[in-house]
């Protein structure tokens, strides 16, 4: 009997179907982990990404090419069923025995990780928690895929339905989870906006401390800081367009005003932010950390310019 031979349409839905799977399980086994990770921070880990954008990316490869997989899938089974020499080509038996390989592969190196760790006094339950993730999806991964190759799913075709319906409510339990972790896109933008205002403010007081060590005095409107020779100008808040509040309490104090959407986020990279500070000329400034948490609603940040960390400009003498 002839082999069945594997036609374009054969190999371009077997080779779609599996990439689809491998960055499916990919973003699943990424997005779990940045679940572990949120729930189990890292003392040293001092970057921490505000945005969730490795997240975002996961849930959207998830939400993308899950389904591509189950709709090709589909078509390769419904080939199979019309035509039963569709299971003996050779593509089919390739990529079995190759996500086989990848499945058992990952299961190896799991346990190696494991013991590996184990022996150096490191486990912590965050590195335990990601162990049992690879362990557990590359083994129903091997189990599956076994059984499709062993022809199960083709004896049992109402257990293959079960087992997809029950991967499928896990992905969209998972991804779920997600949605609540990091917020709504809307809420994710809100922060974004309450973030871009600290740093306006930032910004702000920087020049304003340039402006009183060159000047000795505070700016009167914040519009005073506006330099076309430095290229700067005040910014405003994107969110409405409106001008930040600026208030001269002192003859070295002031405050700066802006309205937030929420409160600071512990992710958030303005809550500290060490700034280089204006100093004499030929003198290096020493960074400050600056304390910019903040509720919702407007919310003033009162500094005072303290002349001995910010000593005035020394005057050059006008060029004859």
């Amino acid at each position: 009997m002839d082999k069945p031979k594997v036609t374009p349409k054969d190999f371009f839905l077997w080779a779609g179907a599996m990439i689809a799977l491998y960055v499916s399980v990919f973003s699943l086994i990424s997005l779990l982990f940045a679940y572990i990770d949120k729930t189990f921070p890292d003392a040293l880990n001092y970057y921490v990404d505000p945005y969730s954008s490795g997240m975002r990316f996961s849930i959207a490869s998830l939400i993308v090419l899950f389904p591509l997989f189950l709709v090709l899938m589909r078509f390769i089974r419904k080939d199979m069923v019309r035509d039963e020499s569709r299971k003996d080509i050779w593509v089919r038996r390739w990529a079995l025995v190759m996500t086989i390989f990848v499945a058992g592969a990952s299961i190896a190196g799991d346990l190696i990780a494991l013991v590996n760790t184990f022996l150096g006094g490191e486990i912590t339950t965050r590195f335990f928690l990601k162990v049992v993730v690879v362990l557990l999806i590359a083994s129903v991964g091997l189990m599956h895929f076994l059984a499709d190759l062993w022809g199960y799913w083709f004896k049992f075709p109402e257990r293959a339905r079960y087992v997809g319906w029950g991967i499928g409510a896990l992905i969209l339990l998972t991804i779920g989870a997600g949605f609540i972790i990091m917020g709504s896109p809307n809420q994710i933008r809100l922060y974004r906006f309450d973030d871009q205002k600290v740093s306006d403010l930032q910004n702000i007081q920087y020049q304003i401390i340039n402006y009183w060590q060159t000047k000795q005095k505070l700016p009167a409107k914040l519009s005073d800081l506006n330099d076309s020779l430095q290229n700067f100008s005040v910014p405003v808040d994107q969110q409405n367009g409106q001008q930040y509040r600026f208030e001269a309490t002192g003859n070295t104090s002031f405050k700066l005003c802006a309205t937030f959407n929420a409160e600071t986020q512990t992710n958030s990279p303005y809550t500290t932010r060490a700034i280089p500070a204006p100093a004499s000329m030929g003198e290096k400034g020493a960074p400050v950390s600056d304390n910019w948490f903040h509720g919702s609603g407007e919310v003033c940040f009162d500094r005072t310019i303290d002349p001995e960390r910010y000593p005035p400009f020394t005057k050059s003498p006008p060029i004859k």
